[in-house]
């Protein structure tokens, strides 16, 4: 009966002993550390290097149309939103003014025609003779003004986009509209159109007078419209180290209007580069630094890189330390650390 107790005990000490006993682990070997990634060997894309811009559509030319000096307005033959053509007939002022002048210049001729006649005969002097052609002239140079200035003629073909007078008031020359401006009308060239645009100083060499832009619009998303580079301007703002370029765009169906939100895209040249997969590029945690691995001899390179234009799914790249055949990491590499091994999977 004791042997068996003893027996007993023994088997439960063992069983004890055997379960606080750890179990084994694997040993790690070299090439569990070995990461396993997929790569690309880095080439160079020509693209077209755009510039791109967002901003609101301008008349091509807007004229606060008025009378010179102030008088009555005898009638106005348009409203606004009416479509004007290049020499129409817009407003009638009174025409006392130009009535008295006509009746002033046939007197000044009539004296002048004597005058040339006593002159060439010797009698009078040539004083007499420069006052008499003076008068004359001034009294011409004044029909010409009080005519311009009494029917008022479009000056370009466009719409009228302001009616701020109403026939038979009085024209006082005072400033009325937004601009500060007097007007009796306001007049509106809408094609072409045109926009302008503040762009950074490290452009200016590349930006010329006729190079080729497209305009895009939310309200018509599927059409692109044309336009070219009409005017640089030759400063650079100190403030903003920007300067001014207009955009002329073409608009024969008038589909664009002043004061339409645009995006202008300009194409300044075609430039070769390095284009790579966004999923190759990794964000450095808390900060806006960028990089990528290269696969070197078997273990990982990290390269810090600048982002340049996106273009669909890739990322143009820049940095001094990449060449193009270097083989770029493009799978596997977010747990990677440079120098790190690795092992290329196909």
């Amino acid at each position: 009966m004791k042997k068996t107790k003893i027996v007993v005990w023994i088997m439960v000490v063992a069983g004890m002993t055997s379960a606080c006993k750890p179990e084994m682990k694997r040993e790690v070997t070299q090439e569990d550390k070995i990461q396993p990634v997929k790569i690309a060997e880095l080439t160079r894309d020509t693209i077209e290097r755009q510039l791109s811009y967002t901003a609101n559509l301008e008349a091509w030319e807007v004229v606060c149309f008025a009378p010179a000096k102030p008088g009555r307005i005898k009638k106005i033959f348009v409203d606004e939103g009416d479509r004007i053509t290049k020499d129409q007939k817009l407003v009638q002022m009174d025409q006392t003014e130009l009535t008295q002048a006509l009746i002033q210049l046939d007197n000044t001729r009539t004296n002048f025609q004597r005058m040339d006649t006593l002159y060439d005969l010797n009698s009078i002097s040539k004083q007499q003779y420069d006052q008499a052609k003076t008068q004359f002239e001034l009294a011409k140079a004044n029909i010409e003004f009080l005519q311009e200035n009494t029917s008022l003629e479009a000056p370009f073909t466009g719409i009228v986009t302001a009616k701020h007078y109403e026939d038979g008031e009085m024209y006082s020359g005072a400033p009325n509209t937004q601009a500060g401006k007097a007007a009796v009308v306001t007049l509106m060239q809408i094609s072409p159109l045109k926009v302008m645009v503040s762009i950074s100083e490290r452009q200016f060499p590349y930006i010329k007078k006729g190079m080729k832009a497209q305009i895009i619009s939310d309200i018509y998303p599927n059409e692109l419209f044309s336009g070219k580079v009409y005017r640089v301007y030759p400063t650079i703002d100190p403030a903003t180290r920007t300067f001014q370029t207009e955009i002329k765009i073409d608009n024969p169906n008038e589909k664009l209007r002043p004061g339409m939100f645009v995006t202008v895209h300009i194409t300044i040249k075609d430039e070769a580069t390095m284009l790579v997969p966004a999923i190759a590029i990794i964000k450095q945690e808390g900060t806006n630094n960028r990089y990528v691995f290269m696969a070197e001899d078997g273990t990982a390179r990290k390269i810090p890189v600048k982002i340049g234009d996106r273009f669909d799914d890739q990322f143009e790249i820049i940095s001094d330390e990449l060449e193009t055949g270097m083989d770029l990491i493009v799978a596997g590499q977010a747990n990677l650390r440079h120098g790190d091994s690795i092992k290329i999977k196909k």
